[in-house]
Parts: structure tokens; sequence; C-alpha cells
């Protein structure tokens, strides 16, 4: 059972990651900060200034000064308005071209993020200080008060003007790269990788059981779900000790990134000693059940292996439908699942078991094995793929899964999708040359079945 630490930290990362205001709202801050303080010591400094850095900050009287600030702030908020229309354009072209799943990628960009939070605080920072400029005609109270020109905020404000221009032509290029189908997969496999490495590092640390599933005795007690949406993230560590403390054995039936409806059954407990439940026991399991698992409107990456696999998925059979007929996105999509599943295809996927010291099993948590990811990653590309090239990249894939691992399920579960595939091939209209090109990829899948590699290899 992998013990992360900060589980609910991680949660709250992607949660923020994935929302465009926070770092635009810390920039926001900071600028008002330094449209306060700077005019202050400018007010403490600026007439003990040598003349070397005299001539090198900004000269002008009030009267510049407020055309210079004034210049800066109208135009910063019309280059963030345009910021976020084509940021707009390009979530709607992702919606429609490849998938609405993809919406989640592009909102996390921190590209984005950065530049929105420049522009904003440029703008804010130019009026802040525009604030403090005052010209010899400014009375208070028919009192006549001298001239305040902040020279080095203004100088400030050139410069952060000047760095919002560099923002925005490097923002157009990173723009015009991210909606290329190319970033978009690339992305969305890094991404998925990154969450198998989280939840299956290579350092041996994780357990899995995937062999001896765990049988619900016939008197467990069900766990409810306490709201609808998505399973989003199970806080192990609590439940592994409330499990302990209660003497029970606690299974969450339900895999992160599932469906739940509000007081449906999402998993079981029962006494470890195969004695009745007490209800009082019961009803502390549900309250911790409560409290370690997040329910949300929509799926997270913090703990669903299969988030990024389906959003790849998604591309390809966007990419297989009538209205965009476009079945080289399809194969690519279907490079990158299968690089995805090369990578993980060694690791020991499946529920995640916690024992006590004494080897008593206390707490199950569902994930996706190898065979739910391969039938995922095969299904509707099979399904709506009726175009040779898509079918053949499909059985390339099984044959690199299969030479990516020794595990015997893994081996099964690609033999499964394999008779799929030909299932598929043999009630598909398709030319003779393609129907040869075929059966020699699916012979040469069952020939790496039938010589799996060296574990060394």
């Amino acid at each position: 059972m992998p013990h992360h630490v900060g589980v609910r930290f991680a949660a709250l990362q992607e949660a923020v990651r994935t929302r465009l205001w926070p770092l635009p709202v810390i920039g926001v801050t900071l600028a008002v900060i330094a449209g306060v303080l700077l005019p202050l010591l400018d007010g403490a400094v600026d007439e003990k200034l040598p003349d070397s850095v005299r001539n090198l900050v900004f000269g002008g009287g009030a009267g510049a000064a407020r055309t210079v600030l004034d210049a800066v702030a109208s135009s910063l908020i019309t280059v963030t308005s345009l910021t976020f229309s084509l940021t707009v354009v390009t979530l709607q072209l992702a919606s429609s071209q490849f998938s609405p799943r993809l919406l989640r990628t592009f909102t996390q960009d921190r590209f984005v993020h950065v530049t929105l939070a420049v522009f904003l605080s440029t703008f804010t920072y130019a009026l802040t200080v525009l604030r403090t400029v005052r010209s010899p005609s400014d009375d208070d109270g028919g009192a006549v008060v001298s001239a305040v020109v902040p020279r080095i905020s203004v100088t400030v404000a050139f410069l952060l003007a000047v760095v919002s221009v560099v923002c925005l032509v490097l923002f157009l290029a990173h723009l015009a790269r991210e909606i290329r189908v190319e970033t978009v997969l690339e992305r969305v496999q890094v991404e998925a990788c990154r969450t198998a490495d989280l939840l299956y590092p290579t350092d041996g640390t994780v357990t899995a059981e995937r062999g001896t599933p765990v049988t619900v005795p016939g008197g467990a007690a069900q766990l409810v779900a306490a709201g609808s949406g998505f399973l989003c993230l199970v806080d192990e560590g609590p439940l592994l000790e409330l499990a302990q403390d209660a003497d029970v054995v606690v299974v969450v039936d339900r895999a992160p990134g599932g469906s739940v409806v509000r007081g449906t059954p999402i998993g079981w407990c029962w006494s470890s000693g195969g004695r009745p439940l007490d209800a009082e026991v019961h009803r502390r399991v549900q309250e911790g059940l409560d409290e370690a698992v997040d329910i949300g409107p929509e799926p997270t990456q913090a703990q669903d292996l299969a988030f990024g696999l389906r959003q790849l998925v998604d591309v390809a059979d966007k990419a297989l439908s009538p209205g965009i007929n476009d079945p080289t996105t399809a194969v690519r999509a279907i490079g990158h699942t299968s690089a995805f599943l090369c990578a993980v295809a060694d690791r020991p996927l499946g529920d995640q078991v916690a024992r006590d010291e004494d080897g008593t099993l206390r707490l199950v948590v569902r994930r996706p094995g190898m065979p739910e990811l391969l039938d995922l990653a095969v299904a509707q590309p099979v399904r709506y793929g009726t175009d040779p090239a898509v079918l053949l990249r499909v059985a390339q894939m099984l044959e690199e899964v299969a030479w990516s691992t020794s595990r015997a399920e893994v081996r099964t579960a690609v033999r499964t999708q394999l008779g799929r595939l030909r299932a598929a091939v043999a009630q598909a209209d398709l030319h003779e040359l393609d129907l040869e090109r075929l059966r020699k990829a699916s012979g040469q899948v069952e020939s790496t079945l039938a010589h799996p590699r060296s574990p060394t290899a």
C-alpha cells in the first residue's frame, strides 16, 4: 500500500494547477504592495541619486509620468483581454477538435498562468503608482504642493511594460505550439506517466494482490457514498489506522475516477475475527470513509491511473468520428497510448492492499490492473477504427506491450485483446493487401507472446 506524504496536499496542488486565477491573484497582490512601497522609496532616495543613475531612470515631469503610467495601464488591460480571448478560443478548439477531457490539460498550463500574472500585475502596478504622481498646480486645502514624480517607480513600470510585450510574443508562439495535436498528446502522456510514478514507484514499495482477489463475506456491512460525482481521492493512511483500531477489514470498491451516487454502496467492512460487526464500529468506519474520500464534480489525475489513458483514447475516438475522419491523429494517439502502457506494463498494478505486521488484511482500495487498462486502450479504437492504419497500429501496440513485460497476467490480457482485434478485422470490409498486413502483424504479436523476453532484457 503506498503511503504518500501529504496526500491531501497533493490533491490541493492538483486542484490549484487547473485554475487560472491563483497565480494572477498573487501577482496582483504583489503589484499593489510594490506600487505602495516603491514611491516611498522614491521619496527617500530620489534627491540623493548620483548622476550616473539619474540619467538611467525616468527624467520627465509629473505630466509625462502620468502619460507613461496611463499608457501602460490602458494598453496592458487591452492585451490582457486579448490573452483571455485567445485562451478561450484555444479551449473551445481543444474541446471540439480533440476531447472535452483535455480542457483540464490546457487550464493547468503554467505558461498561461505566468503570462496573465505579468499582464495583470503590470496593469495594477501602473495604476497604483499613478495615484502618487502630483503636479505643482495640485493643491491640498488651498496650499500649493510641490511636484511628486516617483522616478524609480515610473522606470519600473516602463520595464514591466517591456517585459509584458516580450511575454505577449512568447505567449503567441507558445499558444501556436500548444494547440498542435502532437504537443497535446505528449503532455497527456507525460502527465499519465507521472501519475503512475506516484502511485506505483519502481522502488518496490508498492504491493498488489491482483492474483488473489479479496472475497467479501456474506455478513459484510455496506459503506455508502456521502455525495454524488466522481471519486477523486482516497486518503489511505487514516483508513488504515481506523481499520487497525476497530479490528475490521475495509474495502473501497470503487477506483479513483469512477462515478458514485450519494447513498449507494462504494465499499464494505467486516470484522477481521469473523464475529458480527458492531453497529457503533460500522458508524465509525462510515464516518472515517466520508472524511478519507474526496468526491468531486469531475475526475482528477491525483490518483486516477486511467485518467491520462482515457484522454488519449478520447482523442483517437474523436479523430475517427465521421465528422472529423482523421486516422493519422488516431494513429499518433494510439502510439502515445502504447508508450504509456509499456511504461507501466511491468509494474505491480491492481488493487492496493494493506496488512498488519502479522499479515492480517486491513484495507483494500480498488485500482485498475493492466487487463482493465488494455481493455480501455483497445476496445473503442477497434470498435470505431475501420481504417487499416488504425487497426495495424493497435496490433503494433499489443506487440509492444507484450515485449515490455514478463508478467503472465499482462500477456494473457494481450492475447485477449488480440482476439478482439482479429474479430474486428474479420468483420471489416478491407482489401486483401490490408488483410495480409494485419495477419502478419497479428502473427508478430503471437510470436512475441510465445517468446517472452528475459527479465534482464
